[in-house]
C-alpha cells in the first residue's frame, strides 16, 4: 500500500468522523428543543390541574389569588422576560382617522376592534368589522421555544392618534416589535412586524412564519339569508383574473397548497384584506358560519393559518396591509390588486355590462340626484329604452300571433287529436307564413337581454349604495321590505311578506297574460307552456325575490310595467291587425315561398312523425 493510498483512508475517515460528529451534534440540538417544548406542554398541563385542584380545594380562594401563587412555580416559558409578558395586564390604545376608529391590545400587540366611522348597521348601533375582543392575530416561529405573538403583552414604544409601535424583548437579546399606522381618508391599516437582533434567539435552520388571524364577524344587515348569501372568504393567487371563493353562503374551509398574494374576509358589504409583502407560500382558510338564532347576534367566525418564507438575519421585516373597509368597487379597484373581483358582478359578459354600464350610470345619476327609488326608474327607463330596437321585434310578433289568434283557434278545432300533431303543425307555419310572422322572431331578442336581467340580479343585492337608503315603504333598499312579519318562518317563503315582491310578481303575471293569450285550444304543450308562463313563473319569480334586495325587486316591477306599456303600444299603433288578417284572406288557397329554415323544420318535422309511427309498429 502507497503512502497516497494511505492518506486517502486517512482523509475519508476524518471526513467521516466529522460528519458523524456534526450530525450527533444537530440531532443532540433538536432533541433538546424537542424536550423543551414537551416540558413546557407538561408544565401548561400541570398549571391547568393544579389550577383546577386548588380552586376545588379552597373554594374561599380568589381565582386572582390562585393565579399568582401558581405564577410563582410555574414556567410556561423558558425566557424570563417572555414568562413576564405572558402574565402581564393588557392595555388598549385606539388609532383613529376620519373613516375608521382602530383599538389595538398590547396583548399580541394586535387589532382589538375596527369601527367604520361612516356606517351604522341597521338597528342603528355602530358598525364593527369585528366586536372588541373578538379577533386573534399572531405569528408562531421557533425561538429557542415556540411562540406565538399573540400570547404575550407587549410595551408600548411609541404612540400616536395615528400610529403606534409595541416591543417585545427576549433574554437572550434582540426583541420583536410591531408598528401600525393609519393615514386620513383611508382603510388601510399599515403594518411591519419585525425581528430585530434575534439572529442569535432563532436558528439558522429556522425557514417559515405562521400567521394566524382567526375573527368574528358579527351581524350588521336587515336580513340574515341575505347577508349570508354575500358573505365568503377569498383568496387570490398570483397572475389569476379573480381571487378564489370559499364558503360563499356556507361552512367551508381550503387548503391552499401554492403562493397567494392576499385572502379577504368578506361580508355581505365590508371587507378584511391582509395583504402581506412578501406573499404566503401556502395554508389553509375556511368560515363558519353562526345560526341565525344564536344569541350572539354574529354571522360567521374565519380563520387563516398562512405561511411565509423567513430567513434569519439581523433584522427581518414582515410589511403587512390590513384593508378594513367598504366592498365598493371604485375604491377596491383603486388599489389595483384585483381587490373589486370580490364583489359578486357575475361572470365575463355579465361583468363586463356591470361594470363599463351600470356601475357608471348609476354614478353619474348619483351625482345629481340622492332618492335612490328615483334613481332605480331613470336607470330602468334608460336601459329599455336602449334595447327597445331589439325588444320590438320580439314585442311586434307577440302581437301578430294575437292578430292571428282566431284561425290558429280554427286550426285547433280542425286537429283535435294528437295523431294530427305534424299535420297541425304544417298547417300552423303555413298560417305564419301567409301572414308574414316569424315564429323565432322574438326568441333572439329576448335572449340578448338576459344577461342584462342577471346583472341586476347580481347589482342591486351586492351595491353598498343601496345599504340603508329608504323609498316609500322600504326602509333599506339592500334588503327586503317588510309588510307583514309572520313571527314565524314558513318553508320557502320566510318569516315575512316583502311587497315589493308580491307587486313584481303580480305585474309579471299581467305581462304573461298580455303575451300568452294567443296559447289556447286543446294543445296540450301550449296550455302547459301557458300554465308555467302565467302562474309558476310569477309564483316562483315571488319566492325568490321575498328575501332578497327590495331595490331589485323594484327594478323587475318596474321593468314588467313599462315592457307592458312597450307592448301595448306597439300593438296599438305599429301592428295593424286587420291588415293581417286582409292578407291571410288574400293568400288563402296559395301557397307561400319557404324560407330554408321552414324547410329544415318541415324535414325534422316529417322525420319525428316517421319515428313514431315505427315505435307503434
Amino acid at each position: 500500500m502507497d503512502k497516497n493510498t494511505v492518506f486517502g483512508f486517512i482523509a475519508i475517515a476524518a471526513i467521516l468522523f466529522g460528519f458523524t460528529w456534526y450530525q450527533s451534534k444537530q440531532q443532540a440540538k433538536v432533541n433538546e428543543a424537542m424536550a423543551v417544548e414537551q416540558a413546557r406542554q407538561d408544565s401548561i398541563e400541570n398549571v391547568r390541574k393544579e389550577a383546577s385542584l386548588a380552586a376545588m380545594a379552597k373554594a374561599d380562594t380568589s381565582l386572582a389569588e390562585v393565579a399568582e401563587a401558581l405564577a410563582g412555580t410555574q414556567r410556561v416559558y423558558q425566557d424570563s422576560l417572555l414568562e413576564s409578558s405572558r402574565l402581564a395586564a393588557a392595555e388598549y390604545i385606539v388609532l383613529s382617522n376620519d373613516v375608521m376608529e382602530v383599538a389595538l391590545s398590547t396583548k399580541g400587540a394586535q387589532p382589538y376592534s375596527v369601527k367604520l366611522t361612516k356606517y351604522c348597521n341597521y338597528d342603528s348601533t355602530a358598525t364593527y368589522l369585528f366586536n372588541p375582543g373578538q379577533a386573534r392575530f399572531g405569528a408562531s416561529v421557533y425561538a429557542g421555544e415556540y411562540i406565538n405573538t399573540a400570547d404575550f403583552v407587549f410595551g408600548i414604544v411609541e404612540k400616536t392618534d395615528k400610529s403606534a409601535t409595541f416591543r417585545l424583548p427576549f433574554s437572550g437579546g434582540g426583541y420583536i416589535e410591531q408598528t401600525y399606522s393609519l393615514k386620513d381618508g383611508s382603510y388601510d391599516l399599515g403594518s411591519a412586524l419585525s425581528f430585530v437582533g434575534m439572529d442569535n434567539v432563532i436558528p439558522k435552520n429556522v425557514t417559515t412564519i405562521d400567521f394566524d388571524y382567526n375573527v368574528t364577524i358579527p351581524r350588521m344587515e336587515k336580513g340574515y339569508q341575505n347577508e349570508m348569501r354575500y358573505s365568503k372568504t377569498d383568496v387570490y393567487y398570483p397572475g389569476e383574473k379573480k381571487p378564489a371563493e370559499i364558503g360563499r353562503g356556507k361552512s367551508a374551509s381550503k387548503k391552499i397548497d401554492g403562493r397567494s398574494e392576499w385572502f379577504a374576509f368578506q361580508q355581505q358589504f365590508f371587507s378584511m384584506i391582509v395583504t402581506p409583502e412578501m406573499g404566503f407560500v401556502n395554508g389553509e382558510i375556511g368560515v363558519e358560519f353562526v345560526k341565525e338564532d344564536d344569541p350572539s347576534h354574529n354571522l360567521m367566525v374565519c380563520n387563516a393559518q398562512m405561511r411565509a418564507d423567513f430567513k434569519s438575519s439581523d433584522k427581518v421585516v414582515f410589511p403587512i396591509r390590513y384593508y378594513f373597509g367598504p366592498n365598493h368597487y371604485k375604491t377596491l379597484k383603486a388599489y389595483n390588486n384585483k381587490y373589486e373581483k370580490i364583489i359578486p358582478l357575475g361572470g365575463w359578459l355579465v361583468g363586463w355590462f356591470t361594470k363599463y354600464v351600470i356601475i357608471p350610470l348609476f354614478d353619474f345619476l348619483h351625482n345629481w340626484i340622492s332618492n335612490f327609488g328615483i334613481i332605480i326608474l331613470l336607470m330602468t327607463i334608460f336601459i329599455k329604452t336602449v334595447v327597445l330596437p331589439l325588444s320590438y321585434k320580439s314585442y311586434s310578433s307577440s302581437a301578430k300571433m294575437q292578430a292571428i289568434k282566431p284561425e290558429i283557434d280554427k286550426l285547433n278545432e280542425k286537429y283535435p287529436d294528437q295523431n294530427d300533431a305534424m299535420k297541425k303543425q304544417q298547417a300552423q307555419m303555413d298560417l305564419y307564413r301567409r301572414a308574414g310572422i316569424n315564429p323565432m322572431g322574438g326568441c333572439l331578442p329576448m335572449l340578448i337581454q338576459f344577461p342584462i336581467l342577471w346583472a341586476m340580479f347580481r347589482f342591486f343585492p351586492a351595491s353598498i349604495e343601496l345599504r340603508q337608503q329608504s323609498f316609500l315603504w322600504a326602509d333599506d333598499l339592500s334588503g327586503y321590505d317588510s309588510i307583514l312579519d309572520f313571527g314565524f318562518r314558513i318553508p320557502l317563503l320566510g318569516d315575512h311578506l316583502s311587497l315589493f315582491a308580491l307587486l313584481m310578481a303580480v305585474s309579471m303575471f299581467f305581462y304573461s297574460r298580455m303575451t300568452t293569450t294567443q296559447m289556447s285550444g286543446n294543445d296540450p304543450n301550449a296550455q302547459s307552456m301557458r300554465f308555467m308562463t302565467l302562474w309558476m313563473m310569477p309564483i316562483m319569480m315571488f319566492f325568490i325575490c321575498n328575501n332578497l334586495s327590495a331595490g331589485l325587486s323594484y327594478y323587475y316591477l318596474l321593468s314588467n310595467i313599462i315592457t307592458m306599456i312597450e307592448t301595448f303600444v306597439i300593438k296599438k299603433f305599429f301592428v295593424d291587425a286587420d291588415a293581417i288578417r286582409a292578407r291571410l284572406k288574400a293568400t288563402e288557397g296559395k301557397k307561400a315561398p319557404k324560407s330554408k329554415w321552414q324547410l329544415r323544420l318541415e324535414e325534422a318535422q316529417r322525420m319525428q312523425e316517421q319515428m313514431r309511427k315505427q315505435q307503434k309498429r
